[in-house]
C-alpha cells in the first residue's frame, strides 16, 4: 500500500472526528472514540515498513485533536460568569429586566402534536377521551386489575411509590401503565350499555417505570390506553380497530399486523400486538432488527374479574383494551433512532418538528 493510501485513510478519519467534535458536549469523549481506536488497530495489521508512517500520521491526529479540545475549554472558560440568583439590573447591561422571547419563536413540541393526532384518529373512530392521573393508589394500580398479592410489580423495586399513603395505609403510586383508569372509566361509563351503546374510551397519559435509560428505554414515557365493552364483542374486533388506526397513523393502508400469545392479569386471552415494519415491508432493516416486524404494544380481551370489579357483567358483555406507547410510535414514523431525545431539549431535534421543519 502506498503512503498516499494511507495518508488518505488517516484524512478521512479526521473528516469523521472533526464533525464529530463539533457535535457532542464534552469534547474529551472524542479520544476515546472508535474511529481513532481502530487507527491504532491498524498500525499493527500492516507491513513494517508502511507502519512508522502510519503511526506518525495516527499521533499527529491525535495530537491535531488534543490541541483542538485545550482550545475548547480555554475559551469556554473565558466566558463571563453569570450570578443566576442576583436580580436581573446586576446581570443587565442595560441595567433592565430582559424581555421574554416571542412567540412566533416556538413551536409544538412533537410528543403534543402527534398525540393531538392520535386522539383525532380515535375519535374519527367513535371514541372519547380521558386524561390519566400521574398519582393514584394501589387498588386502581393492581387489586381493580386482577394483580395477585405478591406479584413482583408491586415491589418498589419495579414501581415507583410514594411515602405518602392512601385511606389503607398503602403507598401511593406514580402508575406504571394508564390501565390503572380502566375500572373508573368503565364504572363511569357503564351507563351506555344499559342504553345499548358501548363503552368506547381511550385513556392518554403520563407513565413512571423503573427501567434502565438507553436509546429505546425511558423511565417516564406516555402511553395510550384503549377500552372497549359492548355485547359480542371478540378478538377479532380489538385486532381491526389497531389496524384501522395504525394504517390511518402512518399513512399506510398496505401495514400487516401479527399477534402472539403473552400474559397480563387484567387481560384473557392476552396478546402481543406487532406490526410490519413501515420502512422495509417486512424485508427487514436496521429498525425493525431485520426481522420485518416490530413489537408495538400489549392488548388483550378484558378479564372478566376486571368487568366484575367495575360492576358490569361479565357473562353478557366482553371487551377488550390495549396500551401503546405513543414515544415509540413517533420513533417508527419518523425513524427516530434515540427515545431521550423527546425530553432533551435540544433545538436540532425539535425544529424539525416545527411548522417550517427547519432543522
Amino acid at each position: 500500500m502506498l503512503n498516499e493510501d494511507l495518508k488518505n485513510e488517516v484524512d478521512k478519519a479526521r473528516e469523521r472526528l472533526l464533525k464529530q467534535l463539533e457535535q457532542v458536549a464534552d469534547k474529551t469523549i472524542i479520544l476515546r472514540s472508535s474511529d481513532l481506536k481502530a487507527l491504532y488497530q491498524r498500525i499493527a495489521q500492516l507491513p513494517e515498513d508502511q507502519r512508522g508512517f502510519f503511526g506518525q500520521a495516527v499521533n499527529q491526529l491525535k495530537n491535531e485533536l488534543t490541541q483542538l479540545i485545550s482550545e475548547h475549554r480555554e475559551a469556554e472558560s473565558a466566558l463571563p460568569t453569570v450570578d443566576v440568583s442576583a436580580p436581573f439590573a446586576l446581570n443587565s447591561q442595560f441595567n433592565r429586566r430582559p424581555g421574554l422571547f416571542g412567540a412566533e419563536l416556538g413551536s409544538c413540541h412533537p410528543l403534543s402534536r402527534e398525540l393531538g393526532l392520535i386522539l383525532s384518529i380515535f375519535r374519527s373512530m367513535g371514541f372519547s377521551a380521558i386524561e390519566s392521573r400521574e398519582i393514584d393508589d394501589d387498588w386502581h394500580m393492581f387489586g381493580a386489575l386482577n394483580f395477585p398479592v405478591g406479584h413482583p410489580a408491586r415491589d418498589d423495586y419495579d414501581t415507583f411509590m410514594t411515602e405518602q399513603t392512601d385511606k389503607d395505609g398503602l403507598p401511593l403510586i406514580a402508575p406504571a401503565h394508564t390501565s390503572s383508569m380502566q375500572n373508573r372509566v368503565i364504572a363511569r361509563y357503564k351507563e351506555n350499555l344499559a342504553k345499548n351503546e358501548p363503552i368506547a374510551v381511550v385513556i392518554p397519559g403520563r407513565t413512571f417505570r423503573n427501567e434502565d435509560v438507553d436509546a429505546r428505554h425511558e423511565h417516564t414515557f406516555y402511553q395510550v390506553e384503549g377500552v372497549y365493552i359492548d355485547k359480542g364483542v371478540n378478538i377479532g374486533n380489538l385486532i381491526a380497530t389497531l389496524r384501522t388506526f395504525l394504517q390511518s397513523y402512518f399513512g399506510n393502508d398496505k401495514l400487516s399486523v401479527k399477534t402472539q400469545p403473552f400474559y397480563f392479569p387484567f387481560t384473557e386471552p392476552s396478546l402481543e400486538f406487532s406490526l410490519s415494519c413501515p420502512f422495509c415491508n417486512k424485508q427487514g432493516c436496521s429498525i425493525c432488527s431485520f426481522s420485518g416486524w416490530i413489537e408495538l404494544l400489549g392488548c388483550g380481551m378484558v378479564h372478566p374479574n376486571v368487568l366484575k370489579e367495575a360492576g358490569v357483567d361479565s357473562k353478557e358483555y366482553q371487551g377488550f383494551a390495549w396500551g401503546m406507547g405513543v414515544e415509540r410510535l413517533i420513533m417508527m414514523k419518523y425513524g427516530i433512532e434515540d427515545i431521550r431525545h423527546f425530553e432533551s431539549s435540544k433545538l436540532s431535534f425539535l425544529r424539525q418538528f416545527s411548522a417550517g421543519g427547519e432543522a
